[in-house]
């Protein structure tokens, strides 16, 4: 670990890791405009990526009051980059993958926005992204600015958003039909252990079998060059009447193949994300995007013949499940229970709580093709596992190996939430001046000398005073941190607030915070019923914004 402080809950990771997100393939590299990065590490962005992008956003945005003066972005996107230094497209674009993350009332809106409220906004983009699962690392409101030049890290965010709002659609309790897709001996839970990719995979493989064709495919980039199993596909699952057909078969030149394709995709308005080139090279970004995209449009899977007991995730676990692909941790956690259950990702976060807590030479990393073996060899990861947990003082009583393994709820969400309990103590440890560890009453004493430093009439005694409903010592505390970013006009103030105006209190307490760069996980609904766990995070989130 470094000396230096860290700056936000996923600074320790390298800061040129956002890139992972977003890569071009070997082959493709030739097509791409080529950056220099952090440590001579090298990044690419393909001009194909950027129009597919840009006009994405144009369709989506287009009509958007706030962002109209921006758009329609240029054909090849080239003007990305600084029509997105302000921040509003960004959040607008992060709404639209996880609606109503962002509260519209701290966004900093108009045509000519000062320098100090467009970094506003990005930070308030940054943050409310990490909230939902993307991974931010060594992002800030200037490295974004496109006078830095780092336009595979703008680039890497926004198809992070972009992805999450096409898979965010592919859920069994969105669409049920996706029961069509258990193999045999599968249940559901199997299903919920897939991430959208593989879901997406079978998905196309199952159309294909119904179309009665003999191919099959196991990716999204060498398997669909040929355009062969997209005109299948797209014939299978068309409404009747579109008029779509396959006469993109009787081409021999792939490209003429792949245009004819196309064609038929524009006959149920799904050409989206590729052009004729990017099917041909097998350029797997896009010919994912415009897979998923197919499927949001025309799943063409019947419901199930049986009721079926749909497994939904909590909000618990969904703000969980967030937390950890934030911090950039592989493979990303699509399911908590199952994604756990070798204890991999766990020790991946211990290091990243405390570098060096993992010797990886106990770990099993590679497993035996003998069932037996195997299960005993994740059976030591686990124990492991726990015994390493004691070792940074987490309360494991009653939780052995075995429980993450069998992927037992509670246990799992009591070891998860101690995870990102001392991940964020870590944090402000770190920028503690004496790096002696930091308590939770500390927490508490510093917010109420901060709210009579600030001369106001509020305090706390604990994470589950019934104060915390109204999230109104949490604005004041932001009013302290940073003085003039709390419109009173907005918050509703009175002895006996309703749990609407709780909640709208929260909304903005939320949204605000993370304006001044504080990493919030929590739902405002974690504040109005007083989740005295989550409470906690808010409140560590703003002192490590405040030490920071």
């Amino acid at each position: 670990m470094s000396g230096k402080p860290r700056m936000s809950l996923c600074e320790d990771l390298d800061a040129d890791n956002v890139s992972k997100t977003f890569r071009t393939t070997k082959q493709h590299d030739v097509d791409a405009k080529k950056f220099e990065g952090h440590m001579g590490a090298q990044h690419f962005v393909r001009h194909e990526e950027e129009q597919a992008f840009a006009d994405w956003i144009n369709k989506r945005l287009g009509k958007d009051k706030d962002v109209v003066h921006f758009l329609p972005l240029s054909k090849d996107g080239g003007d990305m980059y600084e029509k997105m230094d302000d921040g509003v497209i960004l959040c607008k674009m992060i709404n639209l993958a996880s609606p109503d993350t962002i509260d519209e009332r701290v966004l900093n809106k108009g045509k000519n926005i000062s320098i100090f409220k467009r970094h506003e906004n990005v930070t308030l983009a940054i943050k409310s992204a990490q909230a939902i699962g993307c991974t931010v690392i060594g992002m800030d409101s200037h490295n974004l600015q496109s006078t830095e030049g780092k336009k595979w890290m703008v680039m890497g965010l926004v198809w992070q958003i972009i992805k999450m709002f096409l898979f965010n659609q592919i859920t069994i309790s969105n669409v049920p039909g996706l029961v069509n897709l258990l193999r045999e001996g599968e249940d559901i839970s199997e299903l919920m252990k897939l991430s959208p990719e593989q879901l997406l995979l079978r998905w196309v493989n199952y159309q294909l079998e119904k179309a009665g064709s003999e191919r099959r495919i196991a990716n999204f980039g060498q398997d669909i060059k040929d355009s062969e199993i997209y005109t299948d596909l797209i014939a299978q699952i068309a409404p009747k009447t579109s008029g779509v057909n396959k006469t993109a078969m009787q081409k021999s030149d792939l490209t003429e193949r792949a245009e004819t394709m196309l064609e038929q995709a524009e006959k149920i308005d799904c050409r989206s994300f590729v052009t004729a080139k990017d099917v041909v090279q097998g350029q797997e970004t896009l010919n994912l995007a415009f897979v998923a995209n197919l499927f949001n449009n025309f799943p063409g899977l019947d419901p199930p013949a049986q009721e079926v007991d749909i497994i939904e995730e909590t909000r618990e676990e969904k703000m969980y499940r967030n937390w950890m692909n934030s911090l950039g941790v592989e493979p990303r956690v699509n399911y908590l229970y199952s994604d756990l259950y070798d204890g991999i990702i766990i020790f991946k976060i211990y290091d990243i709580i405390k570098a060096g807590t993992v010797n990886w030479d106990k770990v099993n990393t590679k497993y035996s093709g003998l069932s037996a073996r195997k299960y005993q060899q994740i059976l030591e990861n686990c124990n492991y596992a726990v015994l390493l947990g004691k070792k940074l003082n987490f309360v494991l009583v009653g939780i052995a190996g075995s429980d993450i393994m069998d992927g037992n709820k509670n246990l799992t969400l009591a070891l998860v939430w101690q995870m990102m309990r001392a991940y964020t103590l870590s944090l402000l440890a770190q920028l503690n001046p004496d790096g002696t560890p930091i308590v939770e009453s500390e927490i508490i004493n510093w917010a109420n000398t901060k709210l009579a430093q600030g001369q106001k009439n509020i305090s706390i005694k604990h994470f589950q005073d019934k104060t915390n409903k109204t999230a109104l010592p949490i604005l004041h505390l932001v009013d302290v941190i940073k003085p003039g970013s709390i419109d009173y006009g907005m918050v509703k103030q009175s002895d006996n607030l309703t749990n609407e105006e709780c909640l709208s209190n929260a909304k903005y307490a939320i949204n605000i915070a993370r304006k001044i760069g504080a990493p919030v996980y929590a739902l405002p609904e974690d504040i109005t019923e007083v989740k005295h766990k989550m409470v906690m995070t808010v409140y560590a989130s703003l002192m490590l914004a405040d030490l920071n």
